[in-house]
């Protein structure tokens, strides 16, 4: 199995108490396993809609979605997911150690194990200092980095991240992107959201666009975004002759 996820005529409308809505339209992706992939859009695209798909929080309306081949409505398809959500938040009593012991023990891991992974992720993220503290007394950009270590305590295989480097400075948005690339030569996949388009353009393999619930522009990195441009420039072309193109399809003759 050489993908590790995979949409097919991915659908999600939602009842809303003016009628529906829908957040995704036949939305078709493919993530290359082993690969850092970034899922690009502007607000309300489609982007954390997908992600909850994938990781059982709301059910599609209709198509498939799939993690290493398996369905995401089994079980079995989560159980080697780590997730990052954009605005990650902790039990503010518990110091950043006992929350990473506890996510351990949730997995059911052995207790060498959390011992040994815990460390070694207060380590990668840089809160060793700050780990006996409190996490009410932690900055945004600190429990952001927790957050991540509690994504990875169960040394997943495909790693979901929503907007990874929100809240955190230059230093700290180096630091994640290194965590992404060591995961990634580890063998890992990484699935990430983010507006940061600088960093998707330094971390990511492949690409894919999304805007009004479709994917509008997909492929590797390195070939998506034509010569003169950046992905930045890119990406607002891209976006705007779709907005233009949707407009003008509802524009009466």
């Amino acid at each position: 199995m050489n993908t590790a996820i995979e949409t097919r005529s991915l659908s999600v409308t939602f009842a809303t108490s003016s009628g529906h809505v829908t957040a995704l339209h036949d939305l078709n992706i493919v993530v290359p396993k082993g690969t850092v992939f970034g899922f690009l859009g502007p607000n309300g695209a489609g982007k954390s809609t997908t992600m909850h798909v994938l990781l059982g929080f709301i059910a599609a309306t209709s198509g498939e979605a799939m993690i290493f081949g398996k369905d995401v409505r089994e079980t079995i398809a989560r159980q080697s997911i780590g997730y990052l959500p954009e605005r990650p938040d902790t039990y503010p009593f518990l110091t950043g150690r006992e929350l990473l012991h506890i996510s351990g023990r949730l997995f059911e891991l052995k207790k060498h194990i959390i011992r040994e992974r815990t460390q070694s992720l207060l380590e990668k993220v840089g809160l060793t200092a700050a780990a006996d503290r409190r996490t009410a007394t932690y900055s945004r950009g600190m429990l952001q980095r927790l957050c991540l270590a509690q994504a990875l305590i169960n040394d997943p295989e495909l790693v979901i991240l929503d907007e990874p480097t929100g809240g955190l400075d230059p230093f700290g948005r180096m630091d994640i992107r290194k965590i992404i690339h060591d995961l990634r030569d580890a063998g890992k996949t990484v699935f990430f959201s983010s507006h940061e388009l600088s960093e998707v353009e330094l971390a990511c393999d492949h690409i894919a666009i999304v805007a009004e619930g479709h994917v509008i522009a997909s492929g590797p990195a390195d070939t998506l975004v034509p010569e003169e441009e950046n992905l930045e420039r890119y990406f607002m072309r891209v976006v705007r002759e779709h907005s233009d193109a949707s407009r003008a399809k509802q524009q009466p003759f």
